[in-house]
């Protein structure tokens, strides 16, 4: 079949790899002029791992990673409050977890596309008209074509998604947080292998140390903290944290340094979408445009990927019943992904509680993860994927 796959993330890269290995014809657009470079790390572990794995990424995918030894609250004078070490994660996974940034484990699912996977950068569908047996497809810049599936894997805000099933208010649940990030070269204070992170009430940043002499920051507060504003520009952004930090002390000469030496700024609510149904026609979708779990689940680089290999088995094992594999790939996946919002939801609140007090009883809960029986009741569950997924045969 001919597949058009709107967005090269994550997502869209791991369902053309897999759609080429069972012979599809694929075009992936992008809207990017190239791929994204900027954004935040991801925890990576349970069934994206596997997927990994079975695309033959675990040794790049370990080498880009980061073993992060220990997450650290401290006040605003440096000073631990509470936090835990991280190897209880990897314990708790069985060695399968690491942390990376989304940015590099997208390139890395990029290289693995050979060039019969057609790529389209600077552009995105604008229509689509299904015509029953086939798919009318125009672009915002392309020339129009006629394709046998669209999928959507064009993230939280996806375009596709509003063409086929409508705007995104019907579908998106906001957690009630925003979230900010950016990378900065040269920062002074570097804690290797630690994820700092101070807060106050409403209001958390955590810093990492990367590669190369370069820090990673993430900035979470609650709704009622964003100014109104529309923020689009870097410079607006810009504007957005200064207030946002204004009231913190947490090294506070260095981190408004680093927000005004900052290239590229990441900005956005922090949402779960939530469907009853991922398909419709010729029309599905897969990763955050269809069952975004939230950026702070920590897992949905991993899920996405679980979504994309479970569609493109699907497909191949129904033999070009694309209804059948839609359904199929639906009843798989849904109620497990609907468990895994669930707990995100529920953790969501750990990264920026309401009051000072709030923040206290963290810390020090946080420190019962330093303990493997309260690790496991605290968050064995968060960690657990209870699904097994089929070993589909890709074969030509």
């Amino acid at each position: 079949m001919k597949v058009v796959i709107n967005g090269a993330g994550i997502a869209g890269g791991t369902l053309a790899y897999w759609l080429r290995r069972s012979g599809h014809d694929v075009l992936l657009i992008e809207q990017s002029n190239e791929l994204r470079t900027g954004g935040y790390a991801i925890d990576f572990w349970g069934v994206g791992y596997d997927i990994a794995e079975k695309m033959g990424l675990r040794p790049r995918i370990t080498e880009l990673g980061y073993d992060v030894n220990e997450l650290r609250y401290v006040d605003a004078e440096g000073r631990k409050r509470g936090g835990f070490p991280l190897a209880v994660l990897d314990r708790m996974t069985g060695g399968r977890y690491t942390q990376l940034r989304r940015a590099d484990l997208a390139a890395t699912i990029y290289q693995t596309l050979d060039t019969e996977v057609e790529k389209i950068f600077g552009d995105s569908i604008a229509g689509i008209e299904d015509r029953a047996d086939r798919v009318r497809v125009t672009f915002e810049h392309a020339a129009p074509r006629d394709v046998d599936l669209v999928i959507g894997a064009d993230g939280l805000h996806s375009r596709v998604r509003e063409i086929a099933f409508g705007s995104e208010s019907q579908f998106e649940f906001p957690l009630g947080y925003h979230v900010v990030a950016f990378e900065t070269e040269g920062y002074p204070v570097r804690d290797e292998l630690v994820a700092v992170s101070h807060a106050i009430p409403g209001r958390q940043i955590m810093r990492l140390s990367l590669r190369n002499d370069r820090t990673l920051f993430l900035f979470v507060f609650r709704d009622e903290y964003m100014p109104a504003v529309h923020a689009r520009s870097v410079q607006e952004r810009k504007e957005v944290l200064r207030t946002i930090f204004a009231p913190m002390d947490w090294e506070r000469q260095q981190i408004l340094a680093a927000i005004n030496d900052a290239r590229d700024i990441y900005l956005d609510r922090v949402s779960q979408i939530r469907m009853d149904r991922w398909s419709t026609g010729r029309v599905a979708l897969i990763g955050d445009a269809a069952a975004c779990v939230s950026l702070l689940a920590g897992e949905g680089t991993g899920l996405a990927m679980a979504e994309a290999y479970v569609l493109a088995g699907e497909l191949q094992h129904g033999g070009g019943d694309h209804s059948a594999a839609f359904a199929a790939y639906q009843k798989r996946l849904m109620t497990f992904l609907k468990s895994k919002q669930t707990s995100a939801a529920k953790l969501a609140s750990s990264f920026a509680p309401k009051s000072a007090w709030g923040i206290v009883l963290r810390n020090q809960a946080s420190r019962l993860l330093a303990i493997p029986s309260f690790a496991k009741v605290l968050i064995g569950r968060a960690l657990r994927d209870d699904i097994v997924l089929p070993d589909y045969d890709f074969s030509r």
